[in-house]
């Protein structure tokens, strides 16, 4: 019983690291964007992570562990990583961070939405009403009007559909896949989608001093973040690590308001509120927590 606390209080300095990973990913992408386009700083955030990766995986040993068995899968799993990845770093340059992230958390509502079709997962009255009340938190966000609604707002909605399909695809693949294939994997593909649609026009901009190290933060928080909330939710469940993850939005907003002036719109945190609340139903209902006692699941 004494370990239950200790595991929490683990899970949440993991949980610090993912929030301020995933925080300094949004300023420095914001930073770099002021030079260069999207596909050119996934490009390079891409060369960031093979090199990464390729490092961890001779330092361990573990080359062995990365297949080319379902190449299909991961093609199709980083095509969508890479537009939805995109979509994050152009909404960061356009509209308050605070409704990136707002909007980026209502990905788990799509997956809920997505998973009856594509991975065979049973719709629950519990979960299709999580989705819909997912929905009315994106409507509080968005407030769509023709005065609300602009590419930026587009981008950030867009960008959770494809991190849902993204983490479908992605648990198709942990099935029969390791960790190190698929992170092998992301990396290399998306280096070349990266170059590939950068130098669609002829012009591939080069990173000047003031650029790279934006460009090497966004490489290493991307990583970082996914690792210590890996991490995390090995040691806590996710009725408890989500509440933590949660944290990050008040946490971007307040860095937002110092660095760049933006104001704490009450209908981004009403919005978010709501967001987070059709997700944590979901877990629980996952969890087996809202069915009565003896309820089968399943």
């Amino acid at each position: 019983m004494q370990e239950q606390p200790i595991q929490i209080a683990k899970a949440a300095l993991w949980m610090t690291g993912s929030i301020v990973s995933f925080s300094s990913m949004a300023i420095a992408g914001r930073e770099a964007g002021l030079t260069l386009d999207t596909f050119e700083i996934m490009a390079y955030r891409s060369v960031v992570g093979v090199i990464v990766v390729v490092a961890i995986l001779t330092l361990t040993c573990k080359w062995h562990q990365v297949s080319r068995e379902r190449m299909g899968l991961h093609l199709v799993r980083n095509l969508a990583h890479f537009t939805g990845q995109n979509l994050w770093f152009f909404a960061v340059t356009v509209i308050p961070l605070a409704q990136v992230f707002s909007l980026e958390f209502t990905s788990p509502i799509w997956v809920i939405i997505l998973s009856p079709l594509m991975l065979g997962e049973r719709m629950t009255r519990v979960r299709a009403g999580a989705a819909m009340l997912g929905f009315i938190g994106i409507l509080i966000v968005a407030r769509p009007s023709p005065d609300t609604i602009n590419a930026g707002v587009l981008a950030a909605a867009g960008c959770a559909i494809f991190f849902a399909l993204t983490a479908i695809f992605t648990k198709r693949l942990t099935r029969h896949e390791s960790i190190a294939s698929i992170l092998f994997w992301l990396t290399s593909m998306q280096l070349v989608f990266g170059f590939a649609m950068a130098g669609w026009d002829g012009d591939v901009a080069l990173p000047d001093a003031t650029t790279l190290p934006w460009l090497v933060l966004i490489g290493l928080a991307g990583l970082t973040a996914h690792f210590c909330l890996t991490n995390a939710l090995s040691l806590a469940p996710a009725t408890v690590v989500m509440p933590i993850d949660f944290t990050r939005l008040p946490a971007i907003a307040i860095l937002a308001m110092i660095l760049y002036g933006e104001e704490v719109v009450i209908w981004t945190l009403l919005g978010a509120v709501v967001i987070f609340a059709a997700n944590y139903i979901n877990i629980l209902d996952a969890s087996g927590r809202l069915r009565p006692r003896g309820a089968r699941i399943g």
